[in-house]
């Protein structure tokens, strides 16, 4: 098997990609499907000063890391990559509003109550089993938009048909639910009570 593409070569790829605009003043870097495949986040992450959205999706990264030094990042892309836990958001823990960790192989989101400004969760088709994956999610102030589709938890709950009752209970804060506004069977009870 081919050693993978290092980070620091693959934002020299960017560079080559995006003239005049060097990566160090980008606010958005998209690295998706880097060939050969990216591996590791490594330190040259911290080249990226002033990114807001970082896209690392379809490569082989195993471990969130080395995000120290990105102070602006607001976007975290990890879809489509071999992930098997969170780990590593300390560092963007105070500016992070969206992570997007589609269609990789985490079974908990321990690690996740750092980000206190984290609203928006793309983490589909992941490996999510039971109620006890998702907990962590309660500690987040601004959450509100939420996509678990595809994970055994999801497809067991929405077999039970009470998918959309119990993460509304256990999320009361939720706007927006697998791509769909979230609209909760106790405000429609109450707007049967008002006609």
């Amino acid at each position: 098997m081919s050693k993978g593409t290092s980070i620091k070569d693959a934002i020299k790829l960017w560079e080559e990609k995006n003239p005049g605009q060097p990566s160090s003043e980008a606010t958005i870097v998209k690295m998706l499907s880097v060939q050969p495949f990216i591996t590791k986040m490594d330190a040259s992450l911290a080249s990226l000063t002033k990114v807001e959205h970082l896209a690392l999706s379809t490569n082989m990264i195993e471990k969130i890391s080395n995000l120290n030094g990105l102070s602006c990042l607001k976007i975290l892309s990890l879809g489509r990559n071999m992930i098997k836990k969170i780990e590593g958001l300390d560092a963007v823990a105070d500016t992070l509003e969206e992570l997007w960790i589609s269609y990789n192989q985490i079974e908990r989101l321990n690690g996740i109550e750092c980000c206190k400004k984290l609203k928006v969760l793309y983490a589909s088709n992941n490996k999510i089993k039971a109620w006890e994956g998702v907990t962590s999610l309660q500690a987040l102030p601004a959450f509100e938009d939420l996509l678990l589709v595809g994970n055994p938890l999801e497809e067991k709950c929405t077999a039970d048909g009470n998918w959309i009752s119990e993460i509304s209970k256990k999320f009361p804060m939720l706007k927006k639910l697998d791509g769909k506004p979230l609209i909760r069977e106790d405000a429609l009870d109450g707007e049967e009570k008002d006609v």
